[in-house]
């Protein structure tokens, strides 16, 4: 996330462009959602889900715009530089050297820089992939700089932290439901050796295999997940083009699944659901889920970028958002009322592994079971070299390097412990990601965009230049402008973001002052 401008590689059409940001987005925040929901009520989830989505969408084209004013300074600061070094080459090599046959004029330099793109270029044409810490380095002062690293490697963390408990929950899970097949001694709990036939609540005091009990267990595969895993926070990890085609085919039967799972118990009269309408002690942490499940922004220049035709890209990023939006309704109603609304997991998925009734394949149960496994494992390295990366980034001074313990131990170190700490300190999935979204995500997804939109605004360059030496539009009107242009919006998202930061906050010290 932290970098420079780089190239933007194979261009997609737009509409693989749409199919990439609905995957970047729907991913694990969506698997805890279906408790948020329940949790909160219907109703009130409904409601906050969806201005949660339209807060995302604005401040997503709030971004895009951004972008593009940062390809107008780019742009203008090189051609800039290309008139300053064509003058010099002018001034060295006079017509009357190269008409008497004296040295000639060198071949690498054109007669004319403009020559070297033919067509109409506008100036906020999105060419070059300029990352969210470009933006900030090229818009904020040195504070907001830091400010910026500083927000990022917290979701980062939170991120990791994440990921390091959803994968061992998940093992737990089916090492639980394979102890029960075996017929081993598990639980005073359920009481038989076979799968529930309905929602049934666990303890962490109850035994998974003989006298190890769950919480046990659980730290013992995120030991084996810290040792398999953690050794890639030390090298560059690269996620290909392979890897990604099959998550996503995993991460789409997986959602398919367990959504007509759900659709027929329900239509069957089966559903355990009976979820309230409202429950305002479950807003918070309802909050802080949908601003993780609606998080894209930060890799936004990534995703934009390589888009062939971005005439359209606001129309294709709104219907991204309501389909998103309409694939989390779904998922959730169909979840809070087909199983006990006090019983459901952390992570959706393991609502299928020990309920019998709703599905009664241990093939399947077992492939909903470990789906998180194999899709959360390919990640982890990439976001855990992409958090060391941005300390790097933090810490760098120019013209300085790192000596080789800081560089190649001390920084990986520093990514990969905090997290892993965290994760044998709960495995409380719901609020890791809840807290992780309410306060860095929201700087990330609100205030980050906010404020970088609004300087971007401020430094507007001349918005259009003919390569063929026609002349420019004027005005300084960047065509991928977000509709909320005016100030008005960019105050009313920081303010929302100051608002929900303040009563996510009073409402966790007055749940500790309770207990």
């Amino acid at each position: 996330m932290a970098g420079g401008i780089t190239e933007s590689g194979e261009p997609y059409s737009p509409f693989v462009g749409l199919v990439y940001m609905f995957n970047l987005i729907v991913g694990t925040g969506a698997l805890t959602m279906p408790k948020a929901f329940a949790e909160a009520g219907w109703a009130v989830s409904i409601a906050l889900v969806s201005f949660l989505g339209f807060m995302s969408y604005m401040t997503t084209t709030f971004v895009i715009e951004a972008m593009a004013a940062a390809n107008a300074q780019l742009r203008l600061k090189k051609r800039k530089q290309e008139e300053v070094d064509d003058g010099d080459s002018t001034s060295e090599y006079s017509d009357d050297d190269v008409a008497s046959g004296g040295r000639a004029a060198p071949e690498s330099k054109p007669i004319l820089s403009v020559q070297r793109s033919g067509g109409h270029v506008d100036n906020y044409d999105i060419v070059e992939r300029v990352e969210m810490g470009q933006m900030a380095s090229m818009f904020f002062n040195k504070v907001g700089v830091n400010m910026f690293y500083i927000c990022i490697i917290v979701y980062l963390y939170g991120d990791l932290a994440i990921y390091a408990a959803a994968v061992p929950i998940s093992l737990m899970e089916v090492a639980w439901f394979w102890s029960l097949l075996t017929g081993e001694p598990v639980s005073s709990v359920s009481g038989n050796h076979s799968c529930s036939a309905g929602s049934v609540k666990y303890n962490d005091t109850d035994l998974c295999w003989g006298s190890v009990t769950r919480k046990d267990a659980y730290r013992v595969f995120l030991s084996v997940f810290a040792l398999l895993l953690g050794p890639f926070t030390f090298f560059n990890a690269q996620k290909t083009k392979y890897l990604q085609i099959l998550t996503s085919l995993m991460r789409w039967i997986a959602f398919t699944m367990m959504i007509v799972l759900a659709l027929i118990r329900i239509s069957k009269g089966a559903g355990e659901g009976r979820p309230p309408a409202a429950s305002l002690s479950g807003v918070p942490n309802l909050f802080g889920v949908c601003v993780y499940s609606f998080m894209c922004q930060h890799s936004l220049p990534s995703l934009v970028t390589p888009i062939s035709d971005k005439r359209r890209v606001g129309a294709l990023v709104l219907a991204d958002y309501v389909l998103i939006l309409a694939f989390y309704a779904l998922l959730s109603f169909t979840a809070i009322f087909c199983f006990d609304s006090s019983l459901l997991h952390d992570m959706y998925t393991l609502d299928f592994t020990d309920n019998c009734s709703v599905l009664d394949s241990p093939v399947l149960r077992y492939f909903l079971g470990l789906f998180p496994v194999f899709t959360i494992s390919t990640n982890f390295p990439i976001i855990a070299v992409t958090l060391r990366n941005n300390w790097k980034t933090l810490f760098h001074r120019d013209g300085g390097t790192y000596p080789w313990v800081v560089d190649r131990v001390v920084f990986p170190l520093i990514t990969l412990v905090p997290p892993i700490v965290v994760a044998f300190c709960t495995h409380n999935l719901e609020s890791l990601v809840g807290i992780t979204g309410s306060y860095a995500g929201t700087g990330i997804q609100y205030v980050v965009p906010a404020c970088l939109v609004c300087c971007a605004r401020r430094g507007a360059v001349p918005a259009a230049s003919s390569s063929s030496g026609g002349r420019g539009h004027g005005g300084g009107v960047n065509k991928h402008r977000s509709p909320f242009h005016h100030a008005f919006w960019v105050w009313f998202v920081l303010v929302w973001a100051a608002s929900c930061l303040m009563f996510v906050t009073a409402n966790i010290i007055l749940n500790d002052v309770k207990k």
